[in-house]
């Protein structure tokens, strides 16, 4: 039987006509394949890396309404950001939810001609936002939300009720309000999700990963980076979801013509995760949503047992990857400083970093915080039409997806057939009544393991892993099985160790990764992938390059888990 990743490659051999070609499988560009292949159209989905391996991997993993948008005016976005997050509180309730979120406040009318002075066309930084217009931000949330509620209204506490809940904090505080949106605990996994439940409804669509697109004329070949082996393919339409490569990808797609002007302008966003025991019992289980000095919104929350921290807000020059520099770093750390002033806070405390460029509209405005983080879909003439998706924000993908999928479906003169709004996703069907009581006998640490990453699918994990032989823990701290990598490898699109340990699974971000679990999990993959023990070494020094210049971990962090990992 062919791998996963042969069977793709087979279906394009045996018939290489679609329908609609999807370029980038970030979240946007997973999200309008999954949608018009729910339409009965054929869909080819190509990245050049992983699934979710750019600037989707590398969010705030805040599903949220976008409070700060309202002062940009953008009370469009804001209602359908809301009605999108709690689309994805009802569809994927296994990797999304609730997030109890306070706002210190230290003045009250400052800041309440923002939203005026973004309309009049002021470009600087914003007002201090005082008690006045923050007060009115969430009024408007409810007021959105007000029907089918499904989080509470917000409310006002005093400097003293403020400090009593969380002593930690400023003593510059006048009150502080509360409100809730929500976060998501695996956002690479939600984008894998919709593609297996694409191949679930829709047999005949194909995703590719680490494949590269090319063309010429109306015609297309798709090329296998994993051994070079090419495939002509055709296509009526193009989407193109490569989001901050956008303006690339539109002149490597269309060489022989005048490029059009740019129509993204990136801003890179770095974000900490901190092991700090302290400042977790600080947050208490909230996150905390605070204005820094030079006007920038910064969060702090807790996640997955750690504390997720940021963000940077700063303008590239052209799309690239990218790594949280040392200076961002002081930048994050500072502002958490200014906040928890009687907390400790220290580069020691970190466990892994990320970055990412967000791919927003192409704009002239001097301060980055007032770049819209709205979404459009611009169509390019060529042999084979273009729809480039342009700007667009994790929380919204599916509405943005629903609205290139709507111009491509015009274009091919085709009927849409369903909505993707009350769709569950992956494990999120039928994930209230499975329950965490897995299976009588089963860890309680493994149990909420494949509860919390797998959903309703958990079952389906158990079940594999029953039909492998010695099928044990690769760590005594560590949940994860031999069992469990066997099914990540064969059954989502595994082609490399740092899918595995960066995107499948949570055990980086979390800064559990030790040097000695690196090399059992390479060990249990190089059995199914029945990889020589040159590129099992091969695959560990990548990965561990990859964590030492982009994610802040390194060979000496790596080895030092070792030790604090044991029972």
């Amino acid at each position: 039987m062919p791998s996963q990743r042969q069977a793709s490659f087979d279906a394009l051999s045996r018939d290489a006509g679609f329908d609609v070609l999807v370029l980038g499988a970030g979240i946007n560009g997973i999200g309008v394949y999954r949608d018009l292949a729910l339409q009965g159209l054929r869909v080819l989905l190509v990245e050049r890396n992983d699934f979710c391996s750019g600037c989707s991997s590398a969010p705030s993993r805040m599903i949220h309404g976008g409070l700060r948008y309202l002062e940009n005016g953008e009370f469009n976005l804001v209602r359908e950001s809301l009605a999108e997050r709690d689309a994805l509180l009802r569809n994927a309730p296994h990797f999304v939810r609730p997030l109890p979120t306070t706002i210190p406040i230290t003045s009250v009318f400052s800041g309440t001609l923002n939203a005026a002075a973004s309309f009049l066309g002021r470009s600087g930084k914003p007002s201090r936002r005082g008690a006045l217009p923050i007060k009115l931000g969430l009024a408007l949330y409810d007021w959105v939300t007000r029907k089918d509620r499904l989080l509470p209204r917000h409310s006002i506490q005093s400097a003293a009720a403020t400090h009593r809940a969380r002593p930690s904090l400023t003593n510059e505080l006048i009150c502080s309000a509360t409100y809730y949106d929500a976060w998501i605990s695996h956002p690479e996994r939600l984008g894998l999700e919709l593609i297996l439940d694409t191949a679930r409804d829709n047999a005949t669509c194909v995703a590719l990963n680490y494949s590269e697109l090319s063309a010429s004329g109306n015609e297309f070949t798709v090329t296998n980076r994993q051994d070079g082996r090419t495939y002509p393919v055709k296509s009526t339409v193009l989407v193109n979801a490569t989001g901050a490569w956008l303006d690339e990808a539109i002149n490597l797609l269309r060489p022989a013509q005048n490029p059009p002007a740019p129509l993204v302008s990136g801003t890179k966003g770095s974000h900490l995760i901190l092991d700090h025991p302290a400042l977790m019992q600080a947050l208490k289980g909230h996150m905390v949503y605070f204005e820094n000095d030079d006007g920038r919104v910064c969060i702090v929350f807790p996640y997955l047992g750690k504390v997720l921290a940021g963000s940077t807000d700063i303008r590239v020059d052209r799309a690239t990857r990218v790594r949280c520099e040392p200076e961002e770093s002081d930048y994050i750390l500072d502002s958490l400083r200014r906040v928890f002033p009687d907390i400790a806070i220290t580069s020691e405390q970190i466990v892994f970093s990320y970055s990412g460029i967000r791919p927003l509209p192409k704009s002239d405005h001097d301060f980055t915080g007032r770049i819209s983080r709205g979404h459009d879909v611009r169509r390019i003439d060529g042999p084979v039409p273009q729809f480039c998706m342009i700007g667009g924000k994790w929380t919204t993908f599916r509405a943005f997806a629903e609205q290139t999928a709507d111009a491509v479906l015009h274009e091919l003169d085709h009927r849409r057939r369903a909505s993707t709004r009350n769709i569950a996703i992956g494990g999120g069907e039928g994930f209230a009544r499975v329950g965490p009581a897995l299976r009588d006998g089963l860890e309680p640490d493994r149990t909420a393991h494949l509860y919390a990453t797998y959903g309703s699918r958990a079952k389906d994990v158990l079940a594999f892993c029953d039909n492998i032989p010695d099928d044990h823990r690769l760590d005594d701290a560590c949940p994860l099985t031999r069992g469990e990598i066997a099914f990540l490898a064969t059954q989502e699109h595994v082609t490399s160790l740092s899918d595995i340990v960066l995107r499948r699974t949570t055990l980086a971000v979390t800064g559990q990764l030790s040097q000695n679990l690196i090399a059992s999990i390479a060990d249990a993959l190089a059995q199914i992938k029945d990889w020589s023990d040159e590129e099992t070494d091969r695959q560990i020094n990548a990965t561990c390059d990859e964590l030492r210049d982009f994610h802040g971990v390194s060979a000496q962090m790596l080895k030092s888990r070792n030790t604090k990992r044991k029972i």
